[in-house]
């Protein structure tokens, strides 16, 4: 279908949802797919677990006229797959009533999101006959599937696991990375670059052990992938939700009490590594499982990009900071228990105690 394509045209619409745990690209791919759209005009729906807008901010300093700055809309104040009725299909009905009509939508859910409930919201009576789910692609980082890391310490869960015959359930966080699995069309091992052949092998088996069926399993470094791999499955998801279970079907509804997000705010920094340090610490000390934001280095035109995933940090120059005020802001996502907002903004502050 071309961008000519009348807006009142039968051919249901096409979406592609982009799932995966925590820090595994999603966001990088959707890049990609934005600069190599191969003759379709793109719209993108971006959710966030936490109230700062990274991801979608970085998408729309993308944009360009496959993919206009209108046609990137943020979900950034609630799991998609928890705001269906609320946010997601009023979002959704908003991209297609574009003046032009997108020819594909692309959807990145949030690290912690179901696509399960997403599949469903597909068959309502609103929508349903005009889109349609063209494919799931669940992106999942090779060296952490490798060693067995999508849950903070898989070790403790193991020997739990072990020590309770009757425990028939896995942690919250195995078993989002399961039933992102569970809904894939296909899976990307993401920054295969960073494992030899031999941890790749391993991340292999270990999702095809974890999949309900076979899937094919790509790798792929720095999101770069032809779009025709992903693009175009024509899996019509939503009719086929039998055949992608879940942990919660049978459920109304679910939700993510276990993770918790907090911003914190701080003025220029004088030394990124020193802040990269103190990232990482968090990992180490308070299992914080994500950081990501923006960090204003003193003597520095443009802001910094921050992600990290657990101790893995990555920073670049993104784009100068113009009229915005000059300020740092990141925000860290972990586990409930895990949150500590004063003991968090103490690390990244480079003090032993700090009042939030």
């Amino acid at each position: 279908m071309s961008a000519s394509a009348p807006a009142t045209t039968l051919e249901k619409i096409p979406v592609t949802i982009v799932t995966g745990f925590l820090g595994a690209g999603k966001t990088t791919l959707i890049r990609h797919l934005m600069t190599n759209p191969q003759g379709r005009r793109l719209a993108v729906l971006v959710n966030e677990f936490g109230t700062l807008g990274v991801d979608g901010d970085i998408l729309k300093s993308c944009a360009d006229e496959n993919c206009p700055e209108e046609n990137i809309l943020e979900l950034a104040n609630g799991c998609i797959c928890c705001t269906v009725a609320d946010d997601f299909i009023p979002t959704v009905e908003r991209l297609m009533a574009l003046p032009q009509r997108p020819d594909h939508i692309l959807i990145e859910t949030s690290g912690l999101a179901l696509p399960k409930p997403l599949l469903k919201a597909f068959e309502w009576p609103g929508i349903r006959s005009r889109i349609t789910v063209d494919g799931v692609v669940t992106l999942a980082d090779a060296e952490a599937v490798a060693d067995g890391r999508f849950a903070p310490d898989p070790t403790a869960v193991e020997a739990q696991r072990l020590a309770d015959d009757s425990l028939d359930h896995d942690t919250p966080l195995a078993e989002v990375f399961e039933d992102q699995l569970a809904c894939a069309d296909i899976v990307l091992l993401t920054k295969a670059d960073l494992v030899d052949e031999k941890k790749l092998a391993r991340a292999r088996a270990a999702i095809a052990e974890i999949a309900p069926r076979p899937l094919p399993i790509v790798a792929m470094n720095d999101g770069v992938i032809d779009p025709q791999v992903i693009l175009g499955l024509e899996a019509a998801a939503e009719d086929d939700l039998a055949a992608r279970p879940s942990h919660h079907d049978g459920h109304d509804d679910h939700e993510h009490e276990d993770f918790d997000s907090v911003v914190i705010d701080l003025p220029e920094i004088a030394d990124p590594e020193e802040l990269t340090e103190a990232v990482r610490a968090l990992a180490r000390e308070q299992q914080i499982l994500r950081v990501k934001g923006y960090v204003a280095v003193a003597g520095k035109p443009m802001r910094m990009l921050l992600q990290a995933v657990g101790e893995r940090v990555r920073t670049q120059y993104d784009r100068p900071w113009g009229a915005a005020p000059r300020m740092t802001r990141l925000v860290a996502i972990a586990e409930h228990d895990h949150i500590d907002r004063v003991a968090i903004r103490a690390v990244l502050a480079g003090r032993t105690t700090q009042k939030a």
